[in-house]
């Protein structure tokens, strides 16, 4: 497959590459300062071309890695891959997220809603209140 572009805007490399759902968001991440271009901030109309380092904060990940060709159409999740290498650093830290995500239990889900007319007896009863 070819890339002919020489250079494209940075949110439609975004959306091309599938990180962002539209243009518009990967606009709006970018006006945020989530989406770094060399280290600098960037603005949506950014060039991007081959050799660009990319930082892109999303949640809780943060995503380092080379363009390795530019388009501007959006194409298929395998196809996608091909526009960029991601650093082995950041493959790394997206594996121990995942890790601590999967081995994370949320504490809310824990609480079965209000407590019952006998639990809330033994709660007051175990603070000490005699209303």
């Amino acid at each position: 497959m070819e890339f002919p572009e020489v250079s494209v805007r940075l949110d439609k490399w975004l959306w091309a590459a599938r990180f962002y759902k539209s243009r518009t968001i990967a606009s709006n991440a970018i006006e945020m300062g989530r989406v770094q271009v060399n280290g600098d901030r960037a603005k949506p109309a950014r060039a991007i071309r081959v050799g660009d380092r990319l930082l892109i904060v999303r949640e809780q990940e943060k995503t380092e890695l080379f363009v390795r060709a530019v388009s501007e159409t959006r194409r298929s999740a395998p196809l996608a891959k091909l526009l960029y290498e991601e650093t082995p650093e950041s493959l790394l830290n997206k594996q121990t997220l995942a890790e601590r995500r999967r081995f994370y239990s949320e504490p809310s889900h824990e609480i079965a809603g209000r407590p019952t007319k006998r639990n809330r007896r033994a709660l007051q009863n175990l603070r000490g209140y005699d209303g």
